[in-house]
């Protein structure tokens, strides 16, 4: 009897250690992974909760999510009732999962901080217990929206056309200028347009009523600080419609043969994309050329404007090429038209401007060289930035005699007009450009125009007369 009591315990003793050493084995089971990636800065009246949770050739036993403020929990997120959180499947491992969060859906939240804390559960080995993850992450809830006030005075917009404005925008850090419909323009410090002693609030923006938006876009200065409060301010006293022209421009084979290859043995992007069934079609070539190209070499356009210095480089009026002829104007609307028949139609968004062969093209005003090089359409181009959003282009030329970085004086010699790119004749092609987007150059050209529209606010707000310009 004893001795089968010895076995009985010895039996006891051994269940017990392998339900332990089982157990022991489970909780070594490699746990889920979670990644935040959202919020990534603070949070307002919205904002989202998004992470990732991954697991291994298994399922989720549970994802649970909440936000603690001030002592207080409120449940986010659980696997088993989603709600209004979005899931999808990242791969066969991950799940991604956002989730609304801010005032707007926890009216609860106060201005302070608050954390979030996901806690992911899986099935461990022959299913004998569950291992979890758990991490959190705190950030700021920021409710108290940022203010933006204008101070300049007499703003209209022609269609097509640019403006300026002065405004005030508190806290001087958050994110602020001017939004034409959907069109966002940066505002930059005063101080850089020649406001002496402008304190760090006080904003200057150039912006644009672009020749394809609707007259009645609405236009407001704004204020969006990170966690997306924003408030907007409207100011502009009238919009006017200007007519565009219209025109129809014969091509043939003569002219493809001329300009596609070259554009496009300058262009890689544009030539991946060439039909193969019929390698040789230039007027199919002529197409992804004056539409796909042209589309890429917008997108470069603007790109370079991302860049644009704080300060304005340049002052009084730009300056058109001398004892030029306009032999196309501003947003004229072309039809391309090839053995009489429509085949494209797109919109010259510049002026191009002839003299004779081979003219000496000067900077229109001061600034810095940003391109001078080849540019799809506009075969050889030189761009200069002119601070705060404002450039000039000089396309189709022959040679270009400035290189990147340069800075130039009005006037100084950028090169020699020619005919370079998608150019029927000898011209410059000449754009002025806002915050990359292309602009009527008449205006910039109009002397009076830049006194009313710029100089005018600037010295009002403290500038001294004339505007300066600041220092390179």
């Amino acid at each position: 009897m004893e001795s089968m009591f010895r076995w009985l315990g010895f039996l006891i003793i051994l269940l017990l250690s392998l339900a332990g050493f089982f157990y022991w084995s489970a909780g070594q089971t490699t746990p889920p992974t979670i990644t935040i990636e959202q919020p990534a800065g603070p949070v307002g009246q919205q904002g989202t909760l998004q992470f990732t949770a991954g697991v291994g050739r298994t399922i989720f036993s549970g994802i649970d999510a909440t936000l603690e403020q001030n002592g207080k929990t409120f449940p986010l997120f659980t696997l088993k009732n989603p709600g209004s959180a979005v899931v999808t499947r990242a791969d066969a491992d991950h799940l991604q999962i956002a989730v609304p969060i801010g005032k707007a859906v926890l009216p609860e939240l106060q201005q302070g901080t608050a954390s979030v804390t996901i806690t992911a559960s899986r099935t461990s080995f022959l299913r004998i217990r569950d291992v979890h993850t758990t991490v959190s992450k705190t950030f700021a809830i920021t409710l108290e929206p940022p203010r933006v006030a204008v101070l300049s005075s007499k703003h209209y917009l022609n269609h097509g056309g640019s403006e300026f404005v002065i405004y005030r925008a508190t806290p001087p850090d958050v994110r602020s200028g001017v939004r034409v419909g959907t069109v966002e323009y940066q505002g930059y410090p005063a101080s850089g347009a020649g406001i002496p002693g402008a304190d760090p609030s006080l904003k200057v923006a150039f912006f644009a009523l672009l020749h394809d938006q609707p007259l009645d876009s609405r236009v407001v200065a704004f204020a969006r600080d990170a966690a997306g409060n924003e408030v907007t301010a409207s100011f502009v006293d009238d919009v006017f419609e200007k007519p565009f022209r219209k025109s129809r421009i014969p091509i043939d084979d003569r002219f493809l043969s001329r300009v596609v290859p070259e554009i496009l043995a300058h262009s890689p992007q544009a030539k991946v994309r060439r039909s193969i069934d019929n390698p040789n079609d230039l007027l199919g070539d002529f197409l992804i050329v004056n539409g796909d190209l042209r589309r890429m070499n917008a997108e470069q356009i603007a790109a370079l404007s991302l860049k644009s210095p704080a300060a304005l480089l340049w002052k009084g009026p730009f300056a058109q090429l001398g004892n030029s002829q306009v032999e196309a104007a501003f947003a004229d609307a072309r039809t391309y038209v090839y053995n009489g028949k429509d085949v494209d139609q797109q919109t010259h968004l510049g002026f191009d401007l002839a003299v004779t062969a081979n003219v000496p093209v000067v900077a229109a005003n001061s600034g810095t060289i940003v391109n001078a090089d080849w540019l799809g359409i506009y075969g050889n181009c030189v761009i200069i930035d002119h601070g705060m959003g404002i450039a000039s282009l000089y396309g189709h030329l022959s040679s270009i005699d400035v290189k990147v970085g340069d800075s130039v004086a009005k006037g100084q010699v950028l090169g020699r007009s020619g005919m370079t790119g998608l150019a029927g004749g000898d011209h410059l092609h000449f754009t002025m450009l806002v915050g990359g987007h292309p602009v009527n150059p008449v205006e910039w050209w109009d002397a009076h125009w830049i006194q009313d529209r710029v100089e005018r606010k600037l010295q009002e707000a403290g500038a001294p007369t004339p505007v300066a310009a600041a220092t390179r």
